[in-house]
Order: C-alpha cells, then structure tokens, then sequence
C-alpha cells in the first residue's frame, strides 16, 4: 500500500509554470474561479461568494494534505506568483496505487497549453514521486474541452456511468477515464 506524504510537497515546475501550494493570499483568485457559473458549469459543487469561502476551501485543502487524504496546487505563470488554475489529487485509494486527478483554470488562460503541461507535470509526480499506478479523472460527459486533454495524455475512456450523481435537482452522468502507470 501507499504512503502518501503531502505535507512537504514540492514546487513543481515546467517551462512556463510553478505548481505550489495553495496559501491564503490566493483567496481572491480562487473566489473568481469558484464563482464563475461558466468554469462551475462541470463541477457539480457549490457557487462561492465571498472572500472567507474561498479562505475556508483553501484551508479545507490544507486539511487534506494534512491528512495525506488529497492534495490541490495552485497553478501560477513562472515569474508571477499569481493563482491562474488549481490541480490536485483527490479520492485517494493507497491501498489500489490509484488517486483521481481534477483541475480548473481561468477562462483568460484557455487555449494555450497550460492544462496540458500542468497535468503533464502531476502526472510524472504522481507515477515517478508517489508511484500510483493508475490515475483517474472524472468529468461530465459535456466537457468535450477536458476529454479532448485527457485523450491528448493518452487516458482511455474507461467508463460512462449514467445518472450517477444528483446535485441542483438533476441527476448527472459522469465519464471516467483512466491512465495506466508508464512505468512498468
């Protein structure tokens, strides 16, 4: 089984990005991304509204890292410190060498690339550094933007599970799929 350790995850960084932790002073940042009914539209979750939520889901996320339960980073253009996206690991199961993996970005930020290299790099974190052996994304099976990332990075369609969720009065598909360790 798995021994998650996310209390001292590191900075991860590609060309164009640094992936670290979330802190407090993203609270406006993450209340933009999480109160937009447009980037909410897949996410069956509730809308924020003020500061102090986006303060109490940042803390939230502190508590899973704290917990090894998950873990959610804030993505930020290299040189400028400044929230753009969050991607994490969420639903863990250690004991399967599996965790699901979610993400969102800002809407001035689509189209260019920087889901694509920030999940490339969770990625090769969660296969090389956590050794997973599988990795999981769930996603509504309108969000043709994500699936057409997740098919880019080689996952497979793995699932289509139908009404499989019931949030806001309406019951919900959802797809899974799935990418299997390269390292073997």
């Amino acid at each position: 089984m798995l021994n998650l350790q996310f209390s001292s995850f590191p900075d991860l960084t590609t060309s164009r990005l640094v992936l670290r932790k979330l802190r407090a002073s993203d609270a406006n940042e993450m209340l933009y991304l999480r109160s937009n009914p447009e980037l909410m539209r897949y996410i069956p979750r509730p809308l924020l509204h003020t500061r102090e939520e986006a303060v109490a889901l940042i803390e939230m996320y502190y508590g899973l890292a704290d917990r090894n339960d998950g873990i959610n980073l804030a993505i930020t253009e290299k040189g400028v410190d400044r929230l753009i996206g969050t991607i994490g690991f969420f639903r863990m199961k250690p004991e399967h060498y599996r965790g699901e993996i979610g993400y969102m970005l800002h809407d001035g930020w689509h189209g260019k690339g920087i889901m694509a290299e920030a999940l490339e790099a969770m990625l090769h974190y969660g296969f090389h550094t956590m050794k997973l052996h599988s990795i999981e994304a769930v996603l509504a099976p309108e969000n043709t933007a994500s699936e057409k990332l997740l098919q880019k990075m080689n996952f497979v369609k793995e699932a289509h599970f139908h009404e499989a969720e019931f949030y806001d009065g309406k019951w919900l598909d959802s797809f899974v799929y799935s990418l299997l360790t390269p390292l073997k």
